[in-house]
């Protein structure tokens, strides 16, 4: 009963057909010049590029938070691990499975690029790698080149990286408690 086909049967166009109201034939309308989508206006070609120019960036365009390496650490988990595996050793499943192993993050070619290059390769696709711009938002993409840098620094980093407030609670952590000592009988 509340099913009727007055909506259905009413007289409209179906895209691309023709027309005979428009002087072009076409029921399809061209887009007014100069309009932009809502929301995908890229006004700062730095943060959808990675790049200033030509040269890519070498400093993050927005805030390193731990929010955003959280966010970067569960996008790479998901996109990023099947190939690269968890560790960025090159090592991932689809490598076990017989597909072309992609370069480890930690050799020293890969630690001495700008962080726009993890950002343009996610985008843009290098070499075996496709591009993942329509898979990956421009903040995700981000986010997942500074938890790229983080796995790097967490591969070659020393103690002395480690500023001296959080190594002398490091320090403190690692010795046991007092009267926990194990004893002999």
């Amino acid at each position: 009963m509340a099913c009727r086909q007055d909506m259905h049967n009413q007289p409209k166009y179906i895209p691309l057909r023709e027309s005979e109201f428009f002087a072009d034939g076409s029921s399809a309308r061209p887009l007014v010049e100069d309009t932009v989508a809502r929301g995908t206006l890229q006004d700062d070609s730095a943060f959808y590029t990675g790049k200033s120019g030509t040269q890519e960036l070498d400093t993050l365009p927005l805030p390193l938070t731990k929010e955003l390496l959280d966010r970067g650490e569960a996008r790479y988990n998901i996109f990023c691990a099947p190939c690269h595996d968890r560790r960025g050793n090159g090592v991932g499943m689809i490598v076990h499975r017989g597909y072309r192993q992609p370069p480890s993050y930690h050799i020293d070619r890969l630690r001495q690029v700008p962080i726009g290059h993890f950002f343009d390769v996610i985008t843009n696709g290098f070499g075996a790698m496709p591009d993942y711009r329509a898979q990956i938002p421009p903040r995700d993409r981000w986010a997942i080149a500074a938890y790229i840098r983080a796995l790097q620094l967490s591969q070659h980093a020393s103690a002395a990286d480690i500023p001296a407030p959080e190594r002398d609670k490091l320090s403190q952590t690692s010795a046991p408690p007092q009267g926990t000592e194990k004893r002999e009988h």
